[in-house]
This record gives structure tokens, C-alpha cells and sequence, in this order.
């Protein structure tokens, strides 16, 4: 199945952008990012910038965004049937254009991988044109339960931290 990801959610101001690496089954229903109830990433967020997850989606990506950070995903789009990662298949990967991204975003200082997936599919598919700072993070996904939500909220934490700085 060809799966098409969505536009980014970030403002000029952005200085960190978290990268998925293609919205899943019930993201891509929804039209939102991080749509599954169990993906933890929007009570990661709550437990990091206090944007309840409870609150409706339009209102917790204006508040995510005001604290300085972006969401997108890595691939525009791929040939995945179903949700996981793991089923992207190889070769259909159509990166999205971080050249024209970071253009517009000049005060992005960290891109985060939510994930090993988005990871080295960045890492393989984009170069970028100035150097920036590039995490691996714990993913946020259901599949991924392996750490603890607590463990996976230091690990994030290098977000909130570099929002403040």
C-alpha cells in the first residue's frame, strides 16, 4: 500500500524538529500525527512542556510549536502495508525536502529520530546542507515497549532542554 505523509506542523521559529518516519494507520485516518492512543509521544509531550494530551490535536501542535519544536517525518511517502516500520519496503522511500525545509527553519539546532527506523532512513536519504545537531531517540511507538514510559521521558527530555536554551 502507498502510504503519503503529511505537510509539516512547525513555525519559522522552530529549533527542534522530531522526525517519525511516516504517519501510521490511524495518524493517516485521523489526519493527525501520533494518532494511535497507545504511541506515547503525546503523553511524553505532556509530561515535558505540560500540553495536556487530552487536549484537542490543533491545540496541542499550536502549543508543541509555540515551545519551539517541529514535527514531520522523514519519507513524504512509501510502500508500507500496514503501520510498523519494519514493512517499509525497501527502496520506496520518497524523502521529504529537508534542503527546503532547514532554508525556512534557519533556528532548527537539533533534529530528533523518533526511532531507529526514521533514523537510518535519514541518515541514508538526506544529506543536509549545514550541520545540525542529529539524536536517536527511544521510539514512542506501541511496538516499541520494551523501555519504560519513565526511561523513555529522560531520554526525550533533551527536547524540552533544547527549547530552552
Amino acid at each position: 500500500m502507498d502510504v503519503r505523509g503529511f505537510e509539516p506542523k512547525s513555525t519559522p521559529s522552530a529549533t527542534v524538529l522530531v522526525l517519525g518516519t511516516l504517519p501510521g494507520e490511524e495518524s493517516i485516518r485521523r489526519g493527525e500525527y501520533y494518532a494511535n492512543p497507545r504511541n506515547a509521544f503525546w503523553r511524553i509531550v505532556e509530561s515535558l512542556f505540560g500540553i495536556p494530551a487530552t487536549e484537542p490535536y490543533a491545540e496541542r501542535v499550536r502549543r508543541l510549536n509555540e515551545a519551539g519544536v517541529a514535527l514531520w517525518d522523514v519519507c513524504a511517502a512509501a510502500t508500507r502495508p500496514g503501520s510498523l516500520d519494519a514493512s517499509i519496503r525497501r527502496g520506496s522511500e520518497d524523502p521529504n525536502d529537508f534542503a527546503a525545509f532547514l532554508a525556512t527553519h534557519p533556528h532548527i539546532k537539533l533534529i530528533c529520530f523518533n526511532g531507529a527506523k526514521a533514523a537510518a532512513l535519514f541518515r541514508e536519504h538526506v544529506k543536509p546542507s549545514a550541520p545540525v545537531e542529529c539524536i536517536d531517540l527511544p521510539s514512542t511507538s506501541p511496538a516499541h515497549a520494551a523501555m519504560s514510559f519513565e526511561e523513555k521521558v529522560k531520554r526525550w527530555d533533551v527536547i524540552r532542554k533544547a527549547c530552552e536554551t
